[in-house]
């Protein structure tokens, strides 16, 4: 379904006077126009063609109405299944307008108001709004020097803030976003056995999972020994840039699934009807697309690679395996703690200021490096421009 349509072309080459033009979303609407926006993850690619003919097939007919998600979980199942030979039962999932959404249902199930929940910073920054929104507590336990999990660390908290017999979560970002980390089986499972030993649920984010690059392999967290009370929130929307048209999924280990169903009927109702139209077109027929994607992406991230160690030598870029996110250490160029704020003031190149992502974020920025080579050129030259 539309999938050879446009095959030719590249997927990121939007020009960034067509982006300035056709694009109304906040990433191009927060910031004057002078600015490249390389902040907020969304993506300047040209669409999948199977979602633009679903969704506008859809429009046309008039099918704007309330969803039907049936078919939506079964078509995120068999993704799985042939992707990463993660095989659940779509009749045990529940359906939300968005993963953080979906986070937030869960934190309220399965924690207490004012309880603990675990973080690995740096992380992504909508972690701490969520758990504040939600009344729960944040405790932190950083990834290691690594920037992997740092595995006896996370034993040491998950006692922590368990020893009063408090109800605790340990939110993981699989892939991890901002440093594109990659956890391997070894390490999800050694996760799963620290947090039963505390009681500990693990709500794992698994929205860059079809976006790990050639270099590594995604894991699913529930595919792991010992994952049976996990619980998996994910969606199309960061892989097949959809942000825009809402819907998610929650998975549940095979002893969650008790718990997802005590969630309120009116969870499912957040899922668009349009959002569940795009985002099945896009799993079941935008495969090819998605995975053209990504190889677009791992010759960004090499470019990436190259322009930092030639233009800013007193960067530190922390290579991804997964996302379109790139972590850089900033610190070594004299733009204090927020290098992002001066960058964009004498650059005007919008990044995401490293702080917001939680403890190691001080000097460091996160850049998106979605977007066409030559975008991604003029950003580096600029910022490297700025320094002089």
């Amino acid at each position: 379904m539309g999938e050879s349509r446009g095959s030719s072309a590249t997927i990121f080459g939007v020009p960034l006077a067509d982006l300035r033009r056709d694009r109304t979303s906040v990433k191009w609407g927060r910031y004057d126009p002078d600015v490249i926006p390389m902040w907020i993850a969304e993506m300047d690619c040209a669409p999948c063609p199977a979602v633009v003919d679903a969704v506008s097939a859809a429009v046309a007919r008039g099918d704007t109405g309330y969803a039907l998600t049936q078919e939506y979980a079964a078509e995120i199942a068999a993704f799985a299944d042939a992707e990463w030979g993660w095989g659940f039962d779509a009749h045990t999932t529940t359906r939300v307008a968005d993963v953080l959404t979906g986070v937030t249902h869960l934190l309220g199930l399965l924690t207490d108001p004012g309880g603990p929940v675990v973080v690995s910073p740096p992380v992504y920054n909508a972690f701490y709004e969520v758990i504040e929104a939600c009344g729960r507590t944040v405790v932190e336990a950083p990834l290691g020097p690594d920037h992997r999990l740092d595995l006896d660390r996370l034993a040491d908290v998950f006692a922590e803030v368990t020893a009063r017999g408090d109800r605790a979560a340990y939110l993981l970002s699989n892939p991890h976003n901002p440093t594109g980390t990659v956890h391997t089986p070894d390490e999800l499972e050694a996760l799963a056995r620290v947090a039963d030993e505390r009681g500990v649920r693990v709500v794992s984010d698994e929205i860059h999972g079809p976006l790990v690059l050639p270099s590594s392999t995604f894991t699913p967290y529930l595919t792991v020994a010992g994952t049976e009370r996990g619980v998996t929130v994910t969606s199309a929307s960061k892989a097949w840039n959809l942000a825009g048209l809402k819907a998610a999924i929650i998975v549940p280990g095979a002893e969650a699934v008790d718990d997802v169903r005590r969630l309120h009927p009116w969870v499912t109702f957040g899922a668009s009807h349009l959002g569940v139209i795009a985002q099945t077109a896009a799993y079941r027929d935008g495969r090819e697309w998605v995975h053209r994607l990504v190889g677009e992406l791992d010759a960004n991230r090499r470019l990436l690679t190259d322009l930092v160690a030639e233009q800013l030598p007193g960067a530190r870029l922390v290579v991804p395996d997964a996302t379109y996110l790139a972590w850089l250490d900033l610190s070594g160029l004299g733009l204090g703690d927020d290098p992002a704020g001066e960058v964009l003031r004498r650059a005007r190149v919008a990044l995401s200021p490293g702080p917001i992502f939680g403890s190691g974020g001080a000097g460091h920025a996160r850049l998106n490096y979605a977007t066409s080579p030559d975008i991604l050129r003029e950003a580096i030259e600029r910022i490297a421009g700025c320094l002089d």
